[in-house]
């Protein structure tokens, strides 16, 4: 099921990388279709952000989506995307799923928690989406809105994967049209903790 990841690795202004198409192209489309139609979505308000999310369990996934959470899958993606940024021994905590609609953004923050997640990989579930309709993840030199340092667009089947630290800010700009939808898996690297 899975294949050779072919990464973009950076350091700047945070360790991350990107890659195009990290899962197989059926699952994704099965996902998007999921989340469009009969996903469990859950409406999540927290102090920098408003968004639909859910946990990704195999046993309350229907049995065609599973795979996305297997061993097989999350292990590839931590092969492909975490180890060339430093990783080096990320076991997943947790898969789950964000949707984000008109009008919802995401402000500047860094996911950083003392003794939390070390990783984070994103893959992006949008078809067809243009920059016009908003979503862009734009990642930061610091807190301050004005130091943006590069913008990712959430091309469909795409992924960003980065290092969870003080300094890794980022922020997505407020959708403007359509729903974006979005794969998080979650790791700590064990030699880490």
């Amino acid at each position: 099921m899975t294949g050779t990841i072919l990464c973009n690795a950076r350091q700047d202004p945070f360790p991350h990388a990107t890659a195009t198409v990290p899962l197989p192209s059926e699952l994704c489309e099965a996902l998007l279709g999921w989340f469009e139609g009969d996903a469990p979505w859950m409406l999540r308000i927290a102090s920098f952000y408003e968004q639909w999310e859910m946990h990704l369990d195999a046993a309350d996934l229907p049995s065609h989506l599973r795979s996305v959470v297997s061993d097989e899958v999350a292990t590839n993606l931590a092969n492909g995307l975490l180890k060339p940024i430093g990783a080096n021994c990320p076991i997943l905590t947790e898969v789950t799923a964000h949707k984000l609609l008109t009008g919802q953004t995401i402000r500047i923050h860094n996911d950083h928690l003392e003794d939390g997640e070390t990783h984070r990989i994103l893959v992006q579930l949008n078809r067809g989406w243009s920059d016009q309709q908003g979503g862009l993840l734009m990642l930061f030199g610091s807190a301050a809105a004005s130091d943006v340092r590069r913008i990712v667009r959430p091309l469909h089947g795409s992924s960003f994967a980065f290092e969870i630290s003080p300094r890794s800010f980022h922020a997505v700009s407020t959708i403007a049209s359509g729903e974006r939808y979005t794969l998080v898996y979650s790791f700590r690297d064990a030699e880490r903790t």
